[in-house]
């Protein structure tokens, strides 16, 4: 079919039977209005860098590129107006320009700015919550084709949900965001034991304005990485074009080619993993904001992640450790381990406790189920919630439990969309059907 779409991660495939591309939300509108007459489900697709099938359109397909535009910026109050389909990688510079940054990103800006809240993206820091947090209003089209702006004042219990909503309640066409004055990080990238990093991980968590590690299971050495907020007036030191070119081999064609070595020869995986760890070098720098929160990441991977207690991370780790030696599973990259600060949305992975999150993840042409379902397990028994754009295979009744106001944001859904216009099979699955589907 001449519509087939793949994500990123190329694990997800769909056959839309119409493509459209709208420019705004009169247009969104019409196209709505359009797959109820013809009975064609909608969904609004971002950049496609969700690992989970929460995209997917088997019936009309939204592509939002076309609304990429800077709509207003109040540089005195930081309030800045977007299209929904403007990539957070356009959206940085942009507000550079004007003196102004997103308070926290998540580690990659390919995503569209819609897209990354509707899915829960986060950064690391305990003083900060996710960019949905960051929302101060929305504009959606519903499934009765109404142009609906919600914000604390307006529609809240819309706006407590439609942060992070999933695409489920409807097709978000602007986005208010709460920017602050541009600020740089200085970064600090360290080799250290893991054990080191383990015993005291929630201090180093606490002492930093942002702080994260990587850590290879088969090794034991981890690389921690942690950024402190500075004015944007300070002299820059970023990293230096010929270790920018380095970096670039080293992380996408360089790993890319252990990787396959790995794939090919699956015993090499644990020495291609150890020497991968060792190769995580030290070093600093000092950039703006948005040039430092997110990386290249040009290798491509499978990719699962919950969001547990803080307070059980350590316990949680050290289980997928001996998990992964007593089953003498090959695993070619690195968790992450982040942590975010507690919020208000209703399904935010992080709604009311501070989280950390712990992300799994594995070369796309290697072997993962058997991993990734021990990872979910594991994680799972300390009450993890799943990153709603990546891996797992939970359903409405695994999750209900998780989550305080889970009832209330299934019950929007169904006074919103009673037919369920804009599901999918994973959203029938997370939330259960619509009462009218």
């Amino acid at each position: 079919m001449t519509n087939a779409w793949r994500n990123w991660a190329g694990n997800e495939l769909a056959h839309p039977v119409r493509v459209a591309r709208p420019a705004d939300a009169g247009e969104v509108a019409a196209e709505v209005a359009a797959a109820v007459r013809d009975g064609h489900g909608v969904k609004a697709v971002g950049a496609g860098h969700s690992f989970s099938p929460t995209a997917v359109a088997p019936g009309v397909q939204l592509q939002l590129d076309r609304m990429n535009q800077l709509i207003s910026v109040d540089a005195e109050t930081g309030l800045v107006t977007v299209g929904a389909g403007m990539p957070l990688w356009q959206l940085n510079p942009l507000l550079a320009e004007h003196g102004l940054a997103m308070q926290i990103l998540g580690d990659i800006d390919r995503q569209t700015i819609s897209g990354a809240i509707s899915t829960g993206t986060h950064g690391s820091s305990t003083r900060f919550g996710g960019i949905a947090t960051q929302v101060r209003a929305l504009e959606l089209v519903l499934a009765d084709g109404s142009v609906v702006e919600c914000s604390p004042a307006d529609h809240p219990d819309l706006f407590a949900a439609a942060r992070v909503g999933l695409g489920a309640l409807g097709v978000i066409t602007k986005v208010t965001l709460q920017c602050v004055p541009l600020f740089a990080l200085h970064a600090q990238d360290t080799q250290r034991p893991v054990a080191e990093v383990l015993d005291g991980v929630q201090e180093l968590a606490d002492e930093h304005d942002h702080f994260e590690f990587f850590w290879f299971p088969h090794s034991e050495v981890a690389l921690t990485r942690q950024f402190t907020r500075l004015p944007a007036n300070i002299p820059l030191t970023p990293v230096g074009a010929f270790s920018a070119r380095l970096d670039e081999a080293l992380n996408g064609p360089g790993f890319e080619a252990l990787c396959r070595i790995g794939t090919r020869f699956p015993s090499t995986v644990r020495p291609i993993a150890r020497f991968a760890a060792k190769a995580m070098s030290a070093r600093e720098w000092t950039d703006l904001s948005y040039k430092i929160f997110a990386s290249s990441r040009p290798v491509r991977f499978l990719e699962g992640e919950f969001a547990i207690p803080r307070e059980h991370a350590v316990d949680a780790l050290r289980e997928i450790k001996q998990w992964v030696d007593r089953n003498d599973e090959r695993v070619s990259f690195p968790l992450e381990v982040r942590f975010v600060a507690a919020d208000d949305i209703w399904l935010s992975t992080a709604q009311g406790r501070e989280n950390c999150y712990i992300a799994f993840h594995q070369y796309h042409r290697m072997p993962y189920q058997k991993y990734f379902q021990a990872c979910q397990s594991i994680l799972g028994s300390y009450g993890g919630r799943p990153h709603w754009g990546k891996m797992h295979d939970l359903d409405a009744a695994a999750l209900r439990p998780r989550y305080e106001h889970f009832d209330s944001f299934v019950a929007l859904r169904d006074k919103l969309d009673p037919t369920g216009l804009f599901t999918n099979p994973y959203l029938d699955r997370v939330l259960g059907r619509a009462p009218g589907a």
